[in-house]
């Protein structure tokens, strides 16, 4: 199916980028009405103003509008006290918090504590765990923090999170702090469109490569074929086209309609951290983004990796690591030079969040140029089968490795590994007759199990031999020259909270189809689905198989996710884990919260498109 690609969307008068990097004094306008135009300088929030920090037990939050410019066009966000990002809320394990929010919106309102174990009353999903706060109400939240480390919170209702609800949580430790460190910064990275949320969703049900301006073009073609031959490059494309599928298709969204904010601040806007020469520094990254997945690195320094969603894991030094709305990474860097770039560019390679460590305002180093897109490979097209037949490995991901893998496609019906577009193949076992472990629930399984709802309108992929490797940083990451973290790198501290086996296990498909702009679990849009029900506690093995192209931010509330390895070995302790494309990823779960839960894609329109669950444990 031929796209049409769309002119890049633009501020009339704005340069192109200037718009992509936004303007220098962009954010929230203090002080004037919603309308009244762009702003001079010292009438915005400082650029390298940090949020406010609220510490205590007692809190009062108001949720209302509030003027912002980030691009040159005027516009309004959702606010927490009239910052964006909100406060950050300051809390000590083992007390007991009351969190009173008013409601001064036309529009109800929520709030999520994510990551937070609480009772599900108090969760903040509504439908699921409250009614919501209607205008002009005050809902008082109130729990015993049970946890400690680096979490965030954030709007549950409608596209308020997109318009800027969201802000950072830091817990301290009962028993004091084990990660040292002289310097302590929270950077929280989220994404800003000018654009109605309702309009850029609409916008995407009808094409859903709007978008997309990384689409295989006219001169790009001519120079594949003068590089492999112009049969080569036909049959490429040919195959793409078959399958109907875009090899381009990283993100639904782009900095065609998104300024990418780091700390509320444009890339323009240069927020600075600061520090003095010998600290070590603790940054908090938190991915607040309604869409977009981050990679972020520092040039010329190390990052030692001490934390990943609020809990500690044994610390591992890499140059680069990449995450996805809802996670949280916390890292230790010791800067020597004046002035160090934070560098988060997107997954999608349209554009960064960039910040500064300096040891004076004002200061800057350079910024690196963002990264070439690179296409999805056979392997993140079918998964193990798409990894052999294209000799797949780090380095044979980018154009050449997806190449191959499309010359290897040629008459590949009738062989296992996946179901396009009809394209329906069978599969054998995992495992030899005679060779099944004693104990069948000692390892993960890995033989996909499609439901009968996959066979519908809502899916237009299926695969059956899913990757189940963990030790691959993903697409556009491979073999690129720096040391990326992976999920096989993360390793908690303290071991899981359970040491139990799985009592039984249960599979969801995570399922879509890019033509109809349709998000779902095992085929089914949220509404259509009936809840998943878990046994008081009982320890339950989920397995996540992406039938997708795309990398999901799977997110499951009120209780922790226990990521393993393909042999069934603990990894690390998660409340949200990316799943990437035709990846087969398998945790453990204790049920022992009592209640209704939400569990979802983080990827706020694929959330609102239906892929979402209701999780009830009785």
């Amino acid at each position: 199916m031929k796209h049409h690609v769309p002119p890049v969307f633009a501020v009339p008068g704005l340069p192109r980028r200037r718009f992509v990097q936004g303007l220098a004094a962009g954010g929230v306008l203090l002080g004037m009405s919603a309308w009244s135009g762009l702003a001079r300088a010292q009438e915005m929030k400082p650029a390298s103003a940090a949020a406010p920090v609220l510490k205590g037990t007692e809190f009062d939050l108001v949720i209302a509008e509030s003027p912002v410019n980030f691009t040159g066009k005027p516009g309004v966000a959702t606010t927490i006290n009239g910052s964006l990002p909100a406060p950050t809320l300051r809390w000590r394990e083992g007390d007991t918090v009351t969190i009173r929010v008013t409601n001064k919106l036309r529009e109800s309102t929520s709030i999520h504590w994510h990551g937070i174990i609480l009772p599900y009353q108090m969760d903040g999903v509504p439908g699921i765990s409250f009614a919501g706060i209607a205008p002009g109400e005050t809902f008082t939240y109130r729990f015993k923090v049970e946890q400690s480390g680096t979490y965030w919170y954030h709007s549950h209702s409608g596209f308020q999170e997109l318009t800027g609800m969201y802000g950072a949580i830091i817990i301290d430790p009962a028993d004091g702090e084990p990660i040292k460190a002289q310097r302590d910064h929270v950077i929280h990275l989220s994404d800003w469109t000018d654009e109605d949320p309702m309009r850029v969703f609409s916008k995407l049900k009808v094409q859903s490569g709007y978008y997309n301006h990384n689409m295989p073009t006219a001169p790009q073609f001519f120079r594949e074929a003068a590089r492999d031959g112009l049969t080569a490059a036909l049959d490429k494309r040919a195959m793409w086209n078959q399958m109907r599928m875009n090899p381009t298709d990283l993100s639904d969204l782009s900095a065609a309609t998104l300024t990418f904010l780091m700390n509320g601040t444009t890339p323009a806007g240069n927020w600075t951290g600061l520090f003095k020469p010998g600290e070590r520094v603790r940054l908090r990254f938190i991915n607040g983004a309604g869409n977009t997945f981050y990679d972020v690195r520092i040039p010329g320094l190390k990052l030692q990796v001490v934390q990943v969603d609020g809990v500690n894991v044994e610390p591992v030094s890499v140059d680069e690591f990449r995450f996805g709305p809802g996670e949280t990474y916390d890292v230790l860097v010791e800067p020597r030079d004046d002035a160090y770039t934070v560098f988060a560019q997107t997954m999608e390679r349209t554009g960064y969040a960039r910040g500064t460590l300096a040891t004076r305002a004002g200061l800057a180093a350079p910024v690196p140029a963002v990264d070439a897109p690179v296409w999805l490979s056979m392997a993140d097209m079918m998964g193990a089968m798409g990894g052999s037949m294209a000799g797949m490995n780090h380095g044979a991901s980018g154009g050449n490795g997806g190449h191959a893998g499309m010359q290897g496609m040629q008459g590949m019906q009738g062989m296992p590994g996946m179901m396009h577009g009809g394209m329906a193949m069978d599969h054998g076992g995992h495992a030899m007759p005679g060779m099944a472990p004693a104990n069948p629930l000692a390892v993960p399984s890995t033989q996909a199990r499609h439901a009968r709802t996959e066979y519908g309108p809502s899916t237009d992929a299926r695969v059956d031999m899913a990757r189940t490797n963990l030790d691959d940083p993903g697409v556009g990451l491979r073999d690129n020259g720096r040391r990326v973290l992976t999920l096989a790198d993360l390793h908690t501290i303290d071991g899981p909270l359970d040491p139990r086996g799985a009592e039984r296990e249960i599979e969801l498909h995570l399922t879509g189809n890019m033509e109809r702009y349709t998000w779902s679990l095992d085929g089914l849009e949220f509404g259509q689905s009936t809840p998943v029900h878990f046994k008081y506690g009982e320890r339950v093995r989920v397995i996540l198989h992406n039938d997708t192209m795309m990398t999901h931010p799977m997110h499951l509330h009120g209780m922790w996710s226990e990521l393993e390895n393909p042999d069934g070995s603990f990894l690390a302790r998660r409340h949200t884990i990316p799943v990437q494309p035709a990846q087969r990823v398998s945790f453990l779960v204790t049920a022992d919260a009592l209640g209704r839960w939400a569990w979802h894609c983080h990827l706020m329109f694929h959330m609102d498109a239906g892929m979402f669950r209701e999780v009830v444990v009785a």
